[in-house]
């Protein structure tokens, strides 16, 4: 759904969309979104401001990956809200450096006359998954001698000592 400036400058845009699993692109994240995406929310034009657009609204939607500690399938379910501010990219087209403050560094920029929700809806969902994707928090990971997931079975495996011919310079004092 493309969100346009022109309409936004007439009135306050709703959407209320659904998206079918797989609809989004999320392969290159090795991510598969598995239940529809549903999001809810509005997009207007800021009056007074220059063109500065505010999107908001809420989105839930499951997604899985492999967990990065064991390489089993794991479920990410999110149900989270957001609250942009998108600025014309005509706004920082200069040739100069300027400064910005911390209120700032929070503004998304637009071009083309508005913006794709999908797009949108796509970063705030990476943004929302944790940065380690672990089946659960004590998710004990795959043996690194046999390769075996440990939370199925334990193995008898001893990880050998690294060489430390370096030994002796640890042991001295400074």
């Amino acid at each position: 759904m493309f969100l346009s400036v022109k309409e936004m400058e007439l009135r306050k845009i709703r959407f209320d969309e659904t998206f079918e699993a797989g609809q989004l692109e999320f392969a290159s994240e090795n991510l598969e979104q598995v239940t529809p995406l549903h999001a809810v929310g509005s997009a207007e034009m800021l009056k007074n401001t220059g063109g500065e657009l505010r999107i908001q609204g809420r989105y839930t939607v499951e997604l899985k990956a492999q967990c990065d500690r064991c390489l089993v399938e794991a479920r990410f379910p999110l149900d989270a809200g957001f609250d942009l501010f998108y600025q014309p990219a005509s706004n920082i087209a200069r040739d100069e450096e300027i400064e910005i403050d911390e209120g700032e560094a929070e503004i998304g920029f637009y071009e083309h006359g508005g913006l794709e929700l999908e797009d949108i809806l796509r970063e705030q969902i990476l943004l929302a998954l944790p940065m380690q994707r672990v089946c659960s928090e004590n998710c004990k990971g795959i043996c690194p001698v046999c390769g075996k997931n440990r939370n199925q079975s334990d193995c008898d495996c001893h990880v050998p000592k690294a060489d430390d011919r370096w030994g002796a310079l640890r042991k001295l004092e400074i």
